[in-house]
This record gives structure tokens, C-alpha cells and sequence, in this order.
């Protein structure tokens, strides 16, 4: 009546899908399968060990007797008589010895019980138990199936809240997306108004500094002689030094010929010094008069010496007036 695996009550009905875990005993074997395996995988290897990098076994004989080698295993028939085997005989049925002693009571019928009588409560208590269990069966599948329909209805209702909690969030996930979206399309228009006021600010202050930059600039280079007039910086640097080496020659000249003409002069009066310094001769006497009188060619150089000296000087002074006037 306790049998799970008895199906009770309408067959019609839909029943619950009996469970599929293994019982107890087949777990502990499973357990004992698989630990069993897991040793036998930890089990140390046999046999020679792994060759290390860059190396390799190879298959050597040590026998004392060689075998030749082939990649076809020899193979040899052979036969072998068994004697017949008799069948065997049954096992015997095991009988445990006796023990105690019989003892035998003769009952007569009707001596204990009378079975229509006896047997009245017997069904009774049978029957109400069937039917409570019948009843109680009832029950439960009833009971199963309204559990079946709460079970189904929460289902369905956690499904609608899932998809409306999906929904939700996902409606929080484009919410939260357009604001960082607009606030980030906000921080690159500040950015931007940011930038276009500096680069003004900029602009404006470059054009106000320009303004009287050129201009001095202009100034400054013009001042330091890279703007200058062709003609003016030709006569400068070709025509005057020019002019200023032909002037300083020809002033050489006349300064060379004052010093000339200065020793002249003091040759000349330094001669005349020395002339006028000594006494004259005395006079001579009249009858020696006319024969040591001067030769014409003996006055002559005196007379010429002294035009010579009375003409110097006025050539002098022409020469140092001719200066002055140029100057």
C-alpha cells in the first residue's frame, strides 16, 4: 500500500514524472567505480621513464640470443584434447539441522475462533483502511493538482515579472545611456565654446599686438640699415671713400710741397744770416779798382740766387693762398 513505484487512483489522470536519481546503493557504487578509476589513474607508470628533451629511446636487445625483428608477428596453430566433463549434479537443498522438540496440539474445528464471526472485523478494518487510503490517494492528487496550478500560475506571473524586470532595466540601461550621451554632448559643446573663446580671445590679442609690432618692426629694421636707398648707399660706400682717398692724396702733396718750400725759405734766410753776420771787406784802393773788379759771369749766379730768393717767397705765398681757396 506504501510501494511508490503502485500506481493508485484514476490512470487517466496526468501524474507527476517519477524521479530519475539513482537510488542510494548505485551511488555508493558509482562512487566506489569512480574512486577506484581515480587510482588506478594515479597509479605510478611502469616501465622506463620518459626520455628527456632532445632525446629518444630506442628498442635494444640484451639477450644472449638474437631474434630477428619483423613487423609480422609469427604466428603458430595449435591443438589441444580435453577430456569430457560430466554434467554436474544439482546442489542439494540445504535443510538446517533440527533442533528442539516437536510438540503437536490437535485442534478441532471450531474449538478456537469461528471465521464468519472472526472474520467480520477483520474485513471491516481492511476495507475502511482501503477506503481511507482510496480517500486519502483522492486527496493528494487533488491536493497535487491545485498545487500543479499554483505552481503553473506562479511560473507564469515570475515570467511576466522577469520580462518586466527586463524590461525595466532595460529601459534604465537607455535611460542611464541617453544622459551619459547628453552629458557628454554637453562637456564637447562647453569644450568647444571653451576653444572658439580662447581662439578669439587669441585672435584679438594677436591683432592688437600686431598692430604696433609691424610698424616698430619696420622701424627697428629700418633704423638698423636693412631698408636703405641704392643711390645714398652707393655714394656712400663707393663715391666718398673715393673722394675722401683723392682728397687726402692731393692734401699729402700740398703738405709735401709746404715742407719743401718751408726748407727752401729757411735754407734760404739761414744762408742770408750767415751773409749778413760776417763784416763786409774792407773797400779796395782806387788804382786796384779796375783790376779786381768782379767778373760779369762771378755776379751773375749772386744776382740769380737772389731773384731766385726774392721770387720763392711770392710763389710760397701763391701756393699757401691756392689751398685756403680750395678749402
Amino acid at each position: 500500500m506504501i510501494d511508490p513505484r503502485v500506481v493508485r487512483g484514476n490512470v487517466l489522470s496526468h501524474h507527476p514524472p517519477q524521479s530519475t536519481e539513482p537510488s542510494i546503493p548505485e551511488v555508493k557504487r558509482q562512487r566506489r567505480t569512480q574512486k577506484a578509476r581515480r587510482l588506478k589513474q594515479e597509479q605510478i607508470p611502469t616501465g622506463t621513464p620518459e626520455p628527456v628533451e632532445g632525446r629518444e629511446h630506442v628498442y635494444v636487445q640484451t639477450e644472449l640470443y638474437l631474434e630477428e625483428i619483423s613487423d609480422r608477428v609469427i604466428e603458430v596453430d595449435g591443438e589441444c584434447q580435453t577430456d569430457e566433463f560430466l554434467d554436474r549434479p544439482p546442489t542439494p537443498l540445504f535443510i538446517p539441522a533440527k533442533t528442539g522438540k516437536d510438540v503437536a496440539t490437535q485442534i478441532e474445528e471450531g474449538e478456537l475462533f469461528d471465521f464468519d464471526i472472526e472474520v467480520k472485523p477483520i474485513l471491516e478494518v481492511l476495507v475502511g483502511k482501503t477506503v481511507e487510503q482510496a480517500l486519502l490517494e483522492v486527496m493528494e492528487e487533488e491536493e497535487l493538482v491545485q498545487l500543479w496550478s499554483h505552481q503553473r500560475a506562479f511560473a507564469e506571473l515570475r515570467n511576466a515579472e522577469f520580462a518586466e524586470l527586463q524590461r525595466l532595466e532595460e529601459q534604465d540601461r537607455r535611460i542611464r545611456e541617453e544622459k551619459e550621451r547628453r552629458r557628454l554632448e554637453h562637456l564637447e559643446k562647453l569644450r568647444k565654446q571653451k576653444e572658439t573663446a580662447e581662439k578669439i580671445a587669441a585672435r584679438a590679442f594677436a591683432q592688437r599686438y600686431l598692430a604696433d609690432l609691424i610698424p616698430s618692426v619696420f622701424n627697428n629694421l629700418h633704423e638698423s640699415g636693412f631698408f636703405y636707398d641704392p643711390v645714398e648707399r652707393d655714394i656712400e660706400t663707393e663715391f666718398l671713400p673715393w673722394l675722401m682717398s683723392e682728397v687726402e692724396e692731393t692734401l699729402q702733396k700740398k703738405v709735401l710741397g709746404r715742407m719743401m718750400l718751408d726748407s727752401l725759405i729757411r735754407m734760404v734766410v739761414e744762408n742770408r744770416l750767415d751773409e749778413f753776420s760776417h763784416p763786409p771787406p774792407p773797400p779796395p784802393d782806387q788804382t786796384e779798382a779796375p783790376a779786381e773788379e768782379p767778373r760779369a759771369t762771378d755776379a751773375a749766379p749772386q744776382v740769380s740766387a737772389e731773384a731766385d730768393a726774392d721770387d720763392q717767397p711770392v710763389e710760397g705765398e701763391e701756393e699757401t693762398d691756392q689751398p685756403v681757396a680750395e678749402e
